[in-house]
């Protein structure tokens, strides 16, 4: 398959299951959020990984989050068994820079386009991933567990593993509707 070909195809898949990835492999998907566009080459984004015991950590950051928002049994029970839905996550944060010419929110596409590129490159390698965000991204105390400044941003949970079963493909959407050519 060729690169347009995978770029047309691609889809996110949920049904993860499996051991992390080896060393070699997180390495190259890492490799890939580094190669992303970045004006003034500041780097604005860093990555947590997270496997084997790390997911029982953050599976307690999410739980004692939810628990100090007034969660009840059932929401905190789902809480704490978010972080088991993969073997390997990779949390994809900013680390904003002050810049006169790159402002906050292109260091945040920024970040976001390093989580893309990983995504693309765990697919690539035969993987399942799925990028997700929802509240515990935007929770003060799960970004403190995660020792990533109240001031900073998680763009996003890149869940990464083997893939539990092949989702069909989901039909293509047209341009033609989100398209003005000038």
């Amino acid at each position: 398959m060729n690169v347009l070909e995978f770029l047309h195809t691609r889809q996110s898949n949920p049904h993860l299951q499996g051991l992390a990835p080896n060393e070699e492999t997180i390495n190259n998907i890492l490799k890939a959020g580094m190669r992303v566009p970045d004006h003034a080459g500041l780097i604005p984004w860093y990555f947590t990984v997270i496997k084997g015991d790390g997911l029982t950590k953050l599976s307690k950051a999410f739980k004692s989050a939810v628990v100090s928002d007034g969660a009840d049994e059932t929401k905190t029970e789902k809480a704490a068994k978010m972080p088991f839905r993969a073997p390997l996550i990779i949390v994809i944060s900013t680390k904003f820079q002050q810049h006169p010419k790159v402002p906050k929110q292109e260091q945040l596409v920024s970040a976001g386009c390093a989580a893309y590129a990983m995504q693309m490159a765990a697919t690539s390698l035969g993987l399942g991933a799925m990028w997700r965000t929802g509240e515990m991204s935007y929770h003060p105390l799960v970004k403190e567990r995660l020792n990533i400044a109240l001031h900073e941003e998680i763009v996003g949970f890149l869940y990464i593993g083997d893939k539990a079963k092949e989702l069909p493909l989901k039909v293509s959407k047209s341009p033609e509707d989100f398209v003005t050519y000038l």
